[in-house]
């Protein structure tokens, strides 16, 4: 077996096969707000009509036994609600599902007040309310402090994950679940496609994953928006309207626009999502391939610290140049991100810096090889990346030098 590409498939073959690279499932969206304890009935705008009777169905016990069954064993739960729909009704059906287990996780119900609206202590008071009605310990926090001019949705969330975050940790609870449905699966999906995210951004979001250091749980990507005002209706539970999931100088609104539109051609928030869990699908496998090519790399002596996802710390990355250059290429983008995002100390690279770097790197792998002498030199993200001889180097790059005054 001469070709290097075969030899690295024949090593990844043998390999060690990770199955829980990526859990993920597919996510719909439609609603009409009611009544109840938070508040008089409130309407909300639908994808369209294009919707089989079991997304207007509400979740039975039965299902939602199923919903939360993986996080049986954890230590304690804890349910970002901000009293709309969505989670007013994730903290209804996980305090029923809890209720009917002999043992099982504590539930603590967690409301960030952005203190961007008028309405939102208030709202906060009311989910507090309905919490102790359920038996469920709440908690309100803040964000505080002087609030950005311009991308307030993407700082309020990453505001919110952080102190969500600080209390899972001060409760000892393993997992935030949170609310996102299959309409926000779908929304998410067409707000990356615009933005031209490749494969891995595409998949949206997983039904788990790790943020600020503690789990995100997602347990109704496969459920829609109308399915839990369903349910809500049937509890005669209330819930709150946040005006700002209507305004269109924001993207998400915006898009939401779009899906009625595509709604009609096919395209409603059940298709876009099950679109959505197929790239997580073919992702979830050429990581694995990556992973592969990372130890077919190391075998071959080529990687001194090889580029894994998990892998941290300082060093270097070191690539055999023919081996690596012999990988296709959505492999070899993948290494090199994987490289400059765990050496580099600016922040994760963006794909399309990355693309255009990897293009520049297989330019200079088709010029002849100069003994001591770097066909190319180039940093990321406060990465250095060579090529000198056959070798391929991943590094910290030095620190930027400070302007002189």
């Amino acid at each position: 077996m001469s070709n290097p590409e075969l030899r690295w498939k024949a090593v990844f073959a043998s390999g060690p096969f990770d199955s829980n690279i990526c859990k993920r499932y597919p996510p719909d969206r439609d609603a009409n707000a009611r009544i109840g304890p938070l508040g008089p009935a409130k309407a909300f705008p639908s994808v369209g009509d294009i919707m089989s009777e079991d997304d207007k169905s509400p979740i039975s016990a039965r299902q939602a036994k199923g919903l939360f069954a993986e996080w049986k064993g954890a230590p304690a739960l804890v349910l970002a609600v901000s009293g709309g729909p969505d989670s007013v009704a994730l903290m209804w059906l996980a305090a029923r599902w809890r209720r009917a287990l002999s043992r099982g996780p504590r539930l603590l119900a967690v409301t960030v007040d952005h203190g961007l609206r008028a309405e939102s202590a208030r709202e906060a008071r009311d989910v507090k309310r309905l919490a102790g009605a359920l038996g469920v310990p709440h908690r309100t926090v803040r964000w505080t402090g002087v609030k950005p001019r311009s991308g307030v949705p993407a700082a309020a969330r990453a505001a919110r994950y952080r102190l969500l975050a600080d209390i899972a940790r001060q409760s000892g609870a393993s997992h935030i679940l949170t609310a996102h449905t299959r309409d926000d699966q779908a929304e998410t999906l067409l707000m990356r496609l615009v933005r031209g995210s490749g494969i891995t951004g595409l998949a949206a979001m997983a039904r788990e994953s790790e943020r600020e250091g503690v789990l995100i749980a997602r347990p109704f990507l496969d459920i829609s928006k109308s399915q839990l005002i369903a349910t809500l209706e049937k509890a005669k539970v209330g819930f709150a309207d946040d005006p700002t999931n209507r305004d269109i100088s924001f993207t998400r609104p915006r898009i939401r626009t779009v899906i009625h539109g595509l709604a009609a051609e096919g395209g409603d928030a059940r298709n876009l999502a099950r679109l959505a869990s197929r790239l997580a699908r073919a992702n979830a496998a050429i990581e694995i391939l990556a992973d592969g090519a990372a130890r077919y790399l190391a075998l071959k002596g080529g990687a001194t610290v090889p580029p894994l996802p998990s892998d941290h710390g300082l060093g270097n990355a070191t690539f055999d140049a023919a081996a690596f250059a012999a990988l296709p290429e959505e492999i070899r983008l993948r290494l090199l991100l994987r490289a400059i995002d765990r050496l580099g100390h600016e922040g994760p690279a963006e794909l399309g810096k990355v693309e255009a770097l990897l293009a520049i790197l297989d330019g200079a792998l088709q010029k002849p090889a100069v003994k001591h002498s770097p066909r190319l030199k180039q940093t990321l993200a406060g990465a250095l990346v060579s090529l000198t001889g056959d070798r391929i180097v991943v590094e910290p790059a030095p620190p930027r030098r400070r302007a002189a005054n």
